[in-house]
């Protein structure tokens, strides 16, 4: 097997909070988990944090923008616990699984995916946002590595990230629908598959 290469730089990263920023990003996930997207307000998010609502605004410009911030910040927190990069087909497989099943785990993106699926579609579905975009890089350097190495099939790697993202999104999404049709061992074997499939050579 190949070794995994390094993580390098897409030009695509999150940004770095200070300690103003992190506390309030930590109040939003926890208003997030209580009370869910709607129930985050500039007020309520400086009450928490202990600052008040200029600072606050002084980072972003309302309380959607802070949503956003706190989803990129899960994403990047995810993102951390992947190291190196796949060299591989069936490393960058394993990925994307061990990333769906992080996800799915995460206290705020699961509480978006079980209580507010709309609000999940909105903020990771509608448009490409910050989120998609770092997880967009980390995908494309992986394909570009497996290509390298002949287990990925030719084609422009940033190309092959947004349909690897797409099949990835749209089975969280639907995990919930399809529970009763299909087992967490089924549901896993035929994501693997799709995701094997489009990189096949």
């Amino acid at each position: 097997m190949e070794e995994r290469q390094a993580l390098v730089d897409v030009g695509t990263s999150a940004p770095e909070w200070d300690a103003t920023q992190s506390r309030i990003l930590d109040a939003a996930d926890e208003l997030i988990v209580r009370r869910g997207v709607h129930g985050l307000t500039i007020a309520e998010l400086a009450r928490r944090a202990g600052h008040s609502r200029p600072t606050v605004y002084r980072s972003w410009s309302d309380a959607d923008d802070v949503v956003r911030a706190a989803l990129l910040r899960r994403v990047a927190v995810i993102l951390d616990r992947f190291p190196a990069h796949a060299a591989t087909r069936s490393e960058l497989v394993d990925d994307v699984l061990r990333f769906t099943a992080l996800f799915r785990a995460d206290a705020v993106y699961g509480r978006l995916l079980a209580e507010e699926p709309e609000a999940f579609t909105r903020y990771t579905l509608q448009r490409v946002g910050s989120s998609q975009r770092l997880i967009l890089g980390w995908l494309a350097t992986a394909i570009g590595s497996a290509q390298r190495g002949g287990s990925v099939r030719w084609g422009d790697p940033n190309e092959i990230a947004v349909m690897l993202l797409l099949i990835a999104q749209s089975a969280v999404l639907s995990h919930g629908t399809v529970s009763e049709l299909l087992s967490e061992d089924s549901w896993e074997r035929e994501l693997r598959a799709a995701l094997d499939g489009l990189l096949r050579p």
